[in-house]
């Protein structure tokens, strides 16, 4: 079955259908990734963002639909050549105990191994470069078990582009960092984007920093794309509330001109102020 998407994307999905089990998750939907984005899929949690991820890096087989990766479905390929085109970095990462930084970046050039090839001076060269790219050349001889979870973070995204893939997919790249190492690792993705001509696929919870790192936004409902485009044109007052339930208002960020999603003051609930409440016994231990 070949590509006869009309845009020609080099990574797109067309009427996919991803589930676990016998619940059902996204239904019918299509999607295509502009080549040279940061794209960022944004929702409520339980809407479908890391299932469409998984779904587009093949971890999940679509039930129905397809999809596409370089003009073939992405299920023709062998997973090694999937691995040379795509790079994913998972939400979950696990690193054997005892390993040292520059070994598991190491492990990125798995894809271009062969029988007869084993390690050559252009492996060297990607990971050196890796390593470089991310700030981490320091920690190369380091144990990964003793770094803190920003500059793991930063290991794990050096293993990625060791592949030396143009397409570069994020679950949640900045989950359990403080927000000095979230921006770092949002402008360290972002210069891959604008100065290296790299297509990036993020999911983030953070609305505002992901307008403010977007090119493209992608937002989902309950396992629909609902809109997207360009963070300006896509995160407005109404499809936050639709999207995420929330009254608010969206200004222009101060510091870079994206959208800044401002909620709206709520009066604090305090607890045991109903009747209801007041007259409430707690259950006996």
């Amino acid at each position: 079955m070949k590509d006869r998407h009309v845009n020609g994307q080099r990574l797109h999905a067309q009427g996919i259908t991803l589930g676990y089990d016998a619940r059902t998750i996204t239904d019918d939907l299509s999607v295509a990734i502009p080549d040279g984005s940061f794209t960022v899929i944004v929702g409520a949690n339980g809407c479908g963002k890391s299932t469409l991820l998984r779904g587009l890096a093949r971890l999940l087989r679509p039930r129905s639909g397809s999809v596409f990766l370089d003009g073939e479905l992405i299920t023709a390929y062998p997973t090694k050549e999937v691995a040379r085109r795509l790079g994913l970095l998972p939400q979950v990462q696990v690193a054997p105990e005892g390993i040292t930084v520059v070994d598991l970046v190491s492990r990125g050039r798995f894809p271009h191994q062969k029988l007869l090839r084993q390690w050559a001076r252009e492996d060297e060269t990607a990971v050196v470069e890796a390593l470089a790219a991310t700030g981490i050349t320091d920690l190369a001889p380091r144990f990964v078990d003793e770094l803190s979870g920003g500059q793991r973070q930063r290991v794990w995204l050096a293993m990625a582009l060791a592949q030396q893939t143009e397409i570069l997919l994020l679950d949640e790249p900045t989950t359990y960092l403080d927000i000095a190492h979230q921006v770092d690792v949002l402008d360290l993705c972002a210069g891959l984007q604008a100065h290296r001509g790299y297509t990036l696929v993020a999911v983030l919870h953070d609305l505002n920093m992901a307008c403010r790192y977007a090119t493209h936004i992608v937002a989902m409902k309950d396992g629909a794309v609902v809109a997207e485009g360009h963070p300006s044109d896509v995160i407005t007052e109404s499809l936050v509330r639709e999207v995420f339930g929330l009254e608010c208002r969206v200004i222009d960020d101060p510091e870079s001109g994206t959208p800044l999603v401002v909620p709206k003051h709520r009066p604090v609930r305090v607890t045991g102020s109903t009747d209801e409440e007041k007259n409430h016994v707690p259950a006996q231990a």
